[in-house]
C-alpha cells in the first residue's frame, strides 16, 4: 500500500531542520511532524478568507432572504466539511499527496486526468486569491498601487509554498490571533447596523446556494492529503480539517449575507472598508489571506509531482507562483460564481467517490504505487455523479448550459425543488460507487 518512494538514507547528514520540512520530491518519505492544533489552526485560517464574505454575498442574493442564507450555509459547509476531512484522511493514511493518493482510486494513469484539472483549478485559485488580495487592497489605498500588492501577495505566496511546514506553523504561532481580533470586530460592526434587507432580483432559491456553500469547502478536498500526509495521527487529520475549516467557513460565509444585509451593498469588500477601523481589521485579512494562495500554489506543485516525481518542488512552485501572479495583473472576478459552479460539478462527485470507495469498499486500503491500474467502478460513478450535477442544475449562461439544458429537455427530465445539485451529485456518486464496488470487489479489482 505504500507510495512508491525510497526512504532517505542520508542519515545523520540531514539537518533537523530539512527533516521537518516538506520533500523536494516524490522519492522521499514525509515528515509527520503536524499535530492536531497545527493543523486546525492551518484549516482555521484558510477558512478564514476574503472569498468568505464574497460567497456569503453570494448565497445572500441566490437565496434572498438571511434566514433561508444562513441555513443554506451551514448546510453546504456541513456537507463540504465532511468530504474535507475524509479527503483529509487520504494523506494521513497513505502518506501521499491528494493526487498521488488518487492513483489508488483511479490508477497510475486515471489519476493524471483529475491531476490535470487539479493543477487548473490550483492555478485559477490561487491566480484568484491574488486578485481579491490586490482589489481589497485598492479599496484601501488606491488603485495606483494595485500592480504592488498583485506582487507583493504573488511573491509571499511563492515564498511561503517553497517552506510550506513552516509557513503552518508560523500561521499556529501568529497569525490565527490577529485573524480572531479581526474577525471578532468586523462581526460587532456590521451587526451594529440597521439591517435594510437582501436583494431578491437575483434570487435562484435555496438549493443553488447550498451549492455555492458545498463548492467552496469543497475547493479545498483535492488540497487536503498535500498537508494531511504530514500528520501525526488519522484522527487529528480529519478533526482539524472538517472542523477548523468548516466552522471557519461558516462564520465568514455568515459575514458576508450579513453585509449584505446590514450594509446594503453587494460589494462586501468595499463596504466593509467603510466600516469604522475596518481598513484596519482588513488589512490584517489582507495579510491573510496570502495563505490561501500558498495552499494553492504548493498543491500544484504536489499534482504536477503526481506527473513527474522527480522534480524539485521549489522550482515548480517559483513557476507556478510567477504564472499565478501575472494571471492576477490581467484578469478580474466576473467569473467567480461560474467558476465555483464548474468547480463543484467536477470535485464534488469525485472525492464523494474516492470518500465512499476508501470507507466503505477498499476499506482504507490503497494501492498509490506506479503500478496501480485503472478501477474502471470509479470512473463510472464519478461520470454518474457529474451528469446528475450537470442535469439538475446546468447553469444559466454559455454553450455548456445550453447543451445541458437541451439533455434536459431530451430526457424530460425536471429537477425537484427540494434537490440541490451538490446534494444530487454526491447521494448518485456515493451510492453507485458503494452499490457497484462492493458487487465487484472480490471478483475484479473494481
Amino acid at each position: 500500500m505504500a507510495i512508491d518512494v525510497r526512504s532517505d538514507q542520508t542519515g545523520t547528514s540531514t539537518t533537523d531542520r530539512a527533516a521537518r520540512e516538506a520533500p523536494l520530491t516524490l522519492t522521499t518519505d514525509p515528515p509527520r511532524t503536524l499535530g492536531f492544533v497545527d493543523q486546525l489552526a492551518m484549516w482555521g485560517n484558510l477558512g478564514i478568507s476574503l472569498f468568505g464574505p464574497i460567497t456569503g454575498a453570494l448565497v445572500a442574493t441566490t437565496t434572498g432572504s438571511v434566514g433561508l442564507a444562513l441555513l443554506a450555509i451551514v448546510v453546504g459547509c456541513g456537507i463540504g466539511a465532511v468530504l474535507l476531512g475524509a479527503s483529509a484522511l487520504f494523506g494521513a493514511t497513505t502518506g501521499a499527496p491528494a493526487m498521488v493518493a488518487m492513483r489508488g482510486l483511479l490508477g497510475r494513469r486515471g489519476s493524471v486526468v483529475p491531476t490535470v484539472l487539479n493543477i487548473g483549478q490550483n492555478v485559477g485559485w490561487a491566480t484568484m486569491e491574488i486578485i481579491v488580495i490586490s482589489t481589497a487592497a485598492v479599496a484601501v489605498v488606491g488603485e495606483a498601487w494595485r500592480w504592488v500588492f498583485v506582487v507583493g501577495a504573488g511573491a509571499v505566496a511563492t515564498l511561503m509554498a517553497v517552506r510550506p511546514l513552516g509557513s503552518v506553523r508560523l500561521l499556529r504561532k501568529v497569525m490565527v490571533w490577529l485573524v480572531l481580533a479581526a474577525s471578532v470586530f468586523l462581526f460587532v460592526e456590521v451587526l451594529a447596523r440597521p439591517h435594510v434587507g437582501v436583494p431578491t432580483d437575483a434570487v435562484l432559491g435555496f438549493w443553488p446556494g447550498v451549492d455555492l456553500a458545498v463548492a467552496g469547502v469543497i475547493s479545498f478536498a483535492p488540497l487536503a492529503a498535500d498537508y494531511s500526509r504530514h500528520s501525526r495521527s488519522r484522527k487529528a487529520a480529519f478533526s482539524s480539517a472538517s472542523l477548523g475549516y468548516g466552522l471557519a467557513a461558516v462564520a465568514y460565509y455568515a459575514l458576508g449575507v450579513f453585509a449584505v444585509a446590514n450594509l446594503g451593498a453587494t460589494d462586501v469588500i468595499t463596504a466593509l472598508v467603510t466600516l469604522p477601523a475596518g481598513a484596519i481589521a482588513l488589512a490584517i485579512l489582507l495579510v491573510d489571506e496570502v495563505d490561501e494562495a500558498f495552499a494553492n500554489v504548493y498543491s500544484t506543485t504536489m499534482s504536477v509531482q503526481n506527473l513527474f516525481p522527480t522534480l524539485d518542488r521549489r522550482i515548480v512552485a517559483v513557476v507556478i507562483g510567477v504564472l499565478a501572479t501575472l494571471l492576477a495583473g490581467f484578469f478580474d472576478m466576473s467569473q467567480y460564481q461560474s467558476f465555483l459552479y464548474l468547480i463543484g460539478s467536477v470535485f464534488v462527485p469525485l472525492f464523494a467517490v474516492a470518500a465512499a470507495d476508501f470507507l466503505f469498499v477498499s476499506r482504507q486500503r490503497w494501492d498509490v504505487s506506479a503500478t496501480s491500474r485503472l478501477r474502471v467502478v470509479p470512473v463510472v460513478a464519478w461520470a454518474c455523479g457529474f451528469v446528475a450535477y450537470q442535469l439538475v442544475y446546468p447553469g444559466t449562461v454559455g454553450v455548456w448550459a445550453g447543451f445541458w439544458s437541451g439533455v434536459d429537455t431530451a430526457l424530460g427530465f425536471t429537477a425537484p425543488t427540494w434537490l440541490g445539485s451538490s446534494v444530487a451529485a454526491i447521494g448518485v456518486s456515493v451510492l453507485v460507487m458503494t452499490v457497484l464496488g462492493r458487487l465487484t470487489r472480490g471478483r475484479t479489482r473494481g
